[in-house]
Formats: structure tokens, C-alpha cells, sequence
């Protein structure tokens, strides 16, 4: 390559270094970099394309993870795994579902690179938890008290809801004993109310009365050995919360639906420039 060609290819990729930045995170649109540029929305898209991103390495280590999905429409998410520690997402993938297997391939590509998991945060889907078996899990508190309040709404009506609620309020502020024996004084109280049943008079079934207080108990029961994984390893300063991840997943959903028009592949693109900053 001569001088003259050396020179106008470092050019090139300078100019579209600095159409991509602004594009995702000056927040340009198409026709505002056309205009800038004076130059046609097909050649800002084909710059945007051909940009190289700069994708950074970290060395493999032992790492506490928060992994969580999000998606951009029905059959369009990711999946990612950050260490809060390191401040950096260490995997991504595009995502047609979330299942099991999504975790599972997660795991199994981290630790290819040589990154050893010693704990997880995770936001309580089923079956993932078997991904994890053998490390500490710590299930989201965030998570769960969107569960228990889809549940009982913002305002329990139920006298049961409402002591169920304020108990839910202690959960990030307590010990495990305290919300274990708090958790058994109000079954203790409350547990034959949930046994009550209500018999349809033209079928004769029943079901139980308060369904929804019953399944919220059950939420509890079944991810309290996981609620409280932070408090029993603190030298591996475990997050109570997938919020590092969350915020991380606001901040793109952001930035990607300004440039709600960008094709499939530009979309990936951004999602995956935003993610390994």
C-alpha cells in the first residue's frame, strides 16, 4: 500500500470512529450525521457498519457474577454476566429465549477463558440455580419483592397481606434467623386462613380461598435458603441485588431505542460496543 493509500485508509477509519461515537453515544441520528457530514444516510450507515470496535480483554480470575436477561422485543434479548467487582460485563449473548441452557452456556464459556466463578447473584428463575449447584447463590431481593408484591398488589387488602408486606420491607435490613423466625411466627398465625377453601356450588370443586397469599408464602419458602447467601461469605462481598446489571441494561435500552429504525445487525452492534465498556 503507498503512502497516499496508507493515509486516506487511516482517514477512513478515523472518520468512521468518529461517526460511530457520535451515533451511540452523542446520541446523532441518521439524518443529523447526514446533514454534518453532507453526505447520503446510506454512506453513514455503511461507515457505521465497517467500524472495527475496540474490544478490550480481562485477564481470567476469580470472579463473583450477576447474570440476568433482558430483552428488546419478543424474540430479541441478551444475556449478560458482570462481575460488580471489576465493574465490567465478562459475557454477552444474543438470545431468542430465556432458558436454562442460556445460563448453562454462560458458565461454560467463562470458564473456557480461564475465569473461575466463586458466586452468583441470579433473579430466581427456575432451574437456573442447578446451573450454579456447586458455588454460593445469592437469589435478588429486588426480584423477590417483585414477586411477593405482583402477588399482593402495592395495597393488601387482607390482614395477612398487609403484616406480609411489612415483613417484606425487613428483608434487605435483617439477618436470616430474624426473617426465618419472623416468616414462621406469621405462618403460625395466618396458616389455616390459607387453608380456607371456597366450593364452587355448580361443580362442586373447590380451591383454595386466598390462592395468591398462598402462592406469595411459597415464594418466600422456596428462595429463602438463597435470600441470604451475601451475609454467609462476606469475604466475597456478595450483591444482595442484580441492580449493577439492571442499571447497566437501562442505560442500553436507552441508547438503542434512539436509533429505534437501525437494522438488526446495527442494533447488535451498539448492544454489543455498550456492553463491554
Amino acid at each position: 500500500m503507498c503512502k497516499r493509500q496508507f493515509q486516506n485508509s487511516k482517514r477512513d477509519k478515523q472518520t468512521e470512529q468518529s461517526l460511530w461515537r457520535q451515533y451511540v453515544y452523542e446520541r446523532q441520528t441518521l439524518n443529523q450525521l447526514s446533514s454534518e457530514y453532507k453526505r447520503c444516510k446510506n454512506w453513514i450507515r455503511k461507515c457505521l457498519r465497517n467500524t472495527v470496535l475496540d474490544i478490550a480483554s480481562i485477564a481470567s480470575q476469580p470472579v463473583t457474577l450477576i447474570a440476568d436477561v433482558t430483552f428488546f422485543r419478543r424474540s430479541f434479548g441478551i444475556c449478560v454476566f458482570r462481575s460488580p467487582h471489576l465493574r465490567k460485563n465478562l459475557y454477552s449473548q444474543e438470545i431468542k429465549h430465556e432458558t436454562v441452557d442460556v445460563y448453562q452456556q454462560g458458565r461454560k464459556t467463562l470458564e473456557r477463558q480461564g475465569f473461575t466463578l466463586q458466586a452468583i447473584v441470579l433473579d430466581g428463575r427456575p432451574g437456573v440455580r442447578q446451573v450454579f449447584h456447586d458455588i454460593p447463590v445469592q437469589m435478588c431481593h429486588f426480584h423477590q419483592k417483585r414477586i411477593i408484591r405482583r402477588y399482593l398488589t402495592n395495597n393488601p387488602r387482607l390482614p395477612a397481606g398487609m403484616e406480609l408486606k411489612q415483613l417484606m420491607s425487613l428483608l434487605c435490613d435483617t439477618s436470616e434467623d430474624y426473617f426465618r423466625e419472623a416468616l414462621k411466627s406469621w405462618h403460625g398465625k395466618w396458616g389455616q386462613f390459607l387453608k380456607k377453601r371456597t366450593v364452587d356450588p355448580s361443580t362442586g370443586r373447590w380451591h383454595y380461598t386466598h390462592r395468591r397469599l398462598r402462592s406469595a408464602y411459597r415464594s418466600l419458602t422456596t428462595n429463602l435458603p438463597y435470600l441470604f447467601t451475601y451475609q454467609k461469605y462476606p469475604e466475597l462481598a456478595i450483591p444482595n441485588t442484580t441492580n449493577a446489571l439492571d442499571g447497566t441494561f437501562a442505560h442500553l435500552k436507552e441508547l438503542v431505542n434512539i436509533h429505534r429504525g437501525a437494522g438488526i445487525i446495527l442494533k447488535t452492534k451498539i448492544i454489543t460496543e455498550i456492553l463491554q465498556k
